[in-house]
């Protein structure tokens, strides 16, 4: 260890109470107002009266009806769906986040038994609506006022852009004959409302119908698993294997990010929820406000492309691509491990690069403590993962195994302490005993209810969309238009498809922005690429239908997602600058900067579906994520402009371009890429003998840290 990374003693007794303290009560109300600010599906009514026991009621009973429906499949389950989401939302929901929360107004409980009733008028005409003939007036007026209670409820829970954007794709298609060039269409507006309501291709298509079978049942497993403690497992975890080295902090946020991950779907919440633990501790150590932020902003957006839930929108492209959900799982794997790894990398130079040293190692958890005490909280996402890849059930059946394995998980822990040889102490064991209590069960099937209805809602907004260019075809048209701007060339076109999904992704659920975006620029990318890559696409093509639309899918959802930490919108970025008492925008491009994975991967996957694990042998898998892997340390060295020492400008430049150059896996580009990345680390180790020179002394460390 060089003199630059001893640890300060002043430095390391500052630290010791950050690890061992929880929140104090202002830290806490403090986080509620940024959740506040920000999440919107935090903004809602907490009533302690017979009002919110009805509300709770109401929500128990919409989960005992999805899991009715898991078992015996209901036909009209997507108007009741809806109609009990809606119903909620607006009893939940005040119509401005800065009214009360204590009441619900007369005219809130109107909305809310209108909109119910009128999708509960197609559970009870279900039959007979869908063999007519034609509509009345009445169903007409009907269908108007569904359309707008659901816009409304949208703003309320999800927020104000979805709801524009779905607003505009109306106007165009109600004034189509008005409009000009590729946007001009000739539809009548009943029919556009009766294709919008009463048809399975707006507003109870494809989105709603994965919310109703897959979607409800992965919040469900959520819920259970986050009442078992498994957040503050990851945490732990998190800490033990990371705190203590270099720069610790940082990469506990990275590690403890992913793995909430995998069972939640929220980048602001998990922002929130890890960073108020990360956050101030890599202050701590010395990192830059807006550094601090922004790891936790870029690691927690990326929770959302993490198998299995990925955000929700897994599920939604089961039916959008044509593949099984386990093929999707398994092509969302190498591009998440990726993307972390790029971040992870970013952090570890920047430590490397202001002398950033771990958390005092005595005062980490023992990972053997960890494990032995709570390492069973990871048995249902693990049983949960396994029927997903290894057998042959539904993700829906996958879903309720986990519920299961998270309801019971704590009682097996228990059984399994009773039964080990030499732990005799029964009355010890029992007084210590985990495992989820009768109140407990209630208590997950309502944040089931409650956790579902943002998605709900932006899948049934989304359908508006879908359904608007279902009905003038206007899709294939503006794909047109992009390939004419691009002029036939494929990287320019993935160019403004890459734009245009983050444009539609600011502020918008990454659920909603994946149906946006895949149903105008998927199609486009895919005729692109058949033109443009015809070995790839004939190589896919031989796999299966689905196979060819896999990559332009996963594109599209990818940019959806990094649109929570692209200025100027950036939600997740915001929060983590309001912990971190840093300035928004700066922590925006900060976020941004080290996510700069999840603007190359997608590229790569285009030119590389091997990435995906899709079509080629294991070794040639195995060879293109560990060139991915060398060139995203290529990119990290170059933003850093650090390896060993600070980079000149020509080892900036030959870093950057060998990882550009590993993004397309041909063998002359890897050769020129790895030879490129080999020079620059061969270069900095000569001359620095193999030490670390950073560009912090000890005593500017200690006064950026006070």
């Amino acid at each position: 260890m060089t003199e630059n990374n001893k640890r300060d003693p002043a430095l390391q007794e500052d630290l010791v109470p950050a690890v061992e303290e929880g929140l104090s009560a202002d830290a806490q109300k403090e986080l509620e107002a940024i959740m506040l600010k920000y999440d919107r599906e935090s903004a809602y009514r907490r009533l302690s009266d017979f009002r919110g026991r009805i509300i709770s009621i109401v929500a128990i009973v919409f989960a005992i009806i999805q899991l009715y429906h898991t078992f015996n499949p209901l036909p009209y389950i997507r108007p009741l769906h809806v109609g009990l989401v809606m119903l909620l939302a607006y009893l939940l929901y005040p119509a401005k986040k800065t009214m009360r929360k204590d009441t619900i107004p007369w005219y809130d409980i109107v909305l809310a038994l209108v909109a119910f009733g009128v999708c509960m008028y197609q559970v009870v005409n279900l039959r007979a609506l869908n063999a007519r003939l034609r509509l009345v007036d009445y169903q007409y007026v009907l269908a108007i006022i569904g359309i707008v209670l659901l816009l409304e409820a949208t703003r309320r829970v999800v927020g104000l852009p979805i709801v524009i954007i779905a607003s505009l794709f109306i106007l165009i298609a109600v004034f189509g004959q008005y409009m000009p060039g590729f946007l001009k269409s000739n539809n009548s507006w009943k029919r556009i409302v009766a294709h919008l309501w009463y048809d399975q291709e707006g507003i109870f298509g494809a989105a709603i119908g994965a919310c109703t079978t897959f979607i409800f049942l992965f919040m469900l497993f959520g819920a259970f698993l986050e009442k078992t403690g498994v957040g503050e497992f990851f945490i732990d975890l998190a800490n033990a294997l990371a705190g203590h080295t270099r720069g610790g902090p940082a990469k506990v946020a990275v590690i403890s990010s992913a793995l909430m991950g995998t069972v939640s779907g929220s980048s602001v919440a998990n922002t929130v929820g890890t960073g108020s633990f990360t956050i101030p501790m890599m202050k701590k150590i010395g990192y830059r406000p807006q550094f601090a932020g922004a790891v936790e902003a870029a690691a927690s957006t990326g929770g959302q492309i993490m198998p299995p839930v990925m955000g929700a929108a897994a599920f939604l492209m089961v039916d959008s691509v044509g593949l099984p959900y386990g093929e999707i799982v398994k092509a969302g794997v190498i591009p998440a491990i990726l993307y972390f790894s790029g971040v992870f990398l970013i952090v570890d130079l920047e430590s490397k690069k202001h002398s950033l040293l771990g958390m005092p190692r005595d005062q980490m958890p023992r990972l053997n403590k960890i494990m032995s005490e709570r390492g069973h909280l990871m048995l249902p996402l693990a049983l949960i993962i396994f029927v997903l890849v290894g057998t042959s059930l539904t993700p829906a059946y996958a879903a309720l195994i986990g519920i299961a394995a998270a309801a019971a998980v704590g009682y097996i822990k228990t059984l399994f302490d009773l039964l080990v040889p030499g732990k005799k102490d029964i009355g010890a064991i029992m007084a210590q005993r985990t495992g989820l209590k009768g109140r407990d069960y209630f208590g997950c099937l309502e944040s089931g209810a409650r956790g579902v209805l943002s998605v709900a809602l932006a899948c049934g907004t989304s359908g508006i969309v879908s359904g608007i260019i279902t009905v003038t075809g206007i899709g294939a048209r503006i794909g047109d238009g992009f390939t004419q701007l691009a002029g036939g060339n494929l990287l320019l076109l993935l160019f403004f498809t890459m734009i245009t999904s983050i444009i539609l992704g600011m502020g918008v659920p990454t659920t909603a922005n994946y149906i946006i975006t895949s149903s105008v620029m998927a199609p486009v990318v895919i005729r692109a690429m058949a033109i443009s890559l015809p070995q790839v696409m004939e190589h896919l093509s031989g796999l299966g239908g689905g196979y060819v639309n896999l990559p332009a899918h996963m594109f599209t959802f990818y940019f959806g997602i990094v649109a929570d930490i692209t200025p100027p919108v950036c939600l997740a970025a915001m929060a983590g600058a309001a912990i971190a008492k840093a300035e928004p925008i700066k922590t925006g491009f900060e976020a941004t900067r080290l996510a700069i994975a999840a603007f190359i991967i997608p590229y790569m996957f285009i030119f590389s579906p091997e990435l995906l694990m899709v079509g080629a042998p294991w070794f040639e898998i195995l060879r293109v994520m560990i060139g991915a892997l060398i060139g995203m340390f290529g990119i990290a060295m170059g933003l850093q402009r650090f390896y060993l020492k600070k980079l000149n400008i020509l080892q900036q430049v030959m870093a950057l371009a060998g990882g550009l150059m590993l993004i397309e896996t041909a063998l002359l580009t890897d050769i020129i890429g790895l030879s490129l990345i080999g020079l620059v680390v061969l270069w900095q180790r000569i001359e620095t003998k193999g030490k670390i020179i950073p560009v912090d002394t000890p005593e500017i460390l200690a006064q950026r840290t006070r």
